[in-house]
């Protein structure tokens, strides 16, 4: 994946870049080929500024209320999971580690369905992705194309053959599910 973030802020009094190089908290995972996630940035309720890392490993997904997150996922082809030998424990001990706040909101009996209480912009970078939400068929969606998730129960599906990366902002909220 390797994700080259930018960070830029003032130093003395003028605008410059104050870091460039790979995302820190990017992940490879190991039991689920193709899966990549990266938590880019995070901020407080009242963000500071000129800061160069705000996003070290173990940041939640899932951001508390006025607090945002911002993220990069790969999602690889849902037939990878259908192979023969696909070891779900492993795959949810990794997602645990390195989707903290998100992996565990997701459903036992559903995987991939969840449910946030923050408000996510999501956009698809490349390839081609599926909204499941409940009433009905998933949305595909291709790159270029933006959601505005409202707390709504959903899952990301990837039901083509090619590697689709979307970048999320979530934001949180003081609503309650």
């Amino acid at each position: 994946m390797t994700i080259r973030r930018l960070v830029t802020g003032l130093r003395e009094g003028r605008s410059t870049v104050l870091s460039d190089g790979p995302v820190p908290t990017e992940h490879e995972y190991k039991a689920v080929p193709g899966m990549t996630s990266a938590v880019i940035w995070a901020t407080a309720h009242s963000p500071e500024v000129d800061i160069t890392e705000a996003a070290p490993a173990g940041t939640s997904w899932h951001p508390a209320p006025g607090h945002t997150v911002l993220g990069v996922v790969d999602f690889p082809p849902d037939s990878l999971m259908a192979t023969p030998g696909f070891d779900f424990a492993a795959a949810g001990a990794e997602q645990l580690q390195h989707l903290p706040g998100l992996a565990e909101r997701m459903e036992p009996d559903n995987p991939g369905m969840h449910f946030t209480e923050s408000v996510d912009y999501a956009v698809v970078l490349r390839g081609t992705i599926w909204l499941e939400l409940e009433d009905g068929e998933p949305t595909p969606l291709t790159a270029g194309d933006i959601v505005v998730q409202q707390r709504t129960r959903h899952a990301w599906r990837n039901r083509g053959t090619e590697s689709a990366r979307m970048a999320f902002v979530l934001i949180g909220t003081d609503r309650v599910h």
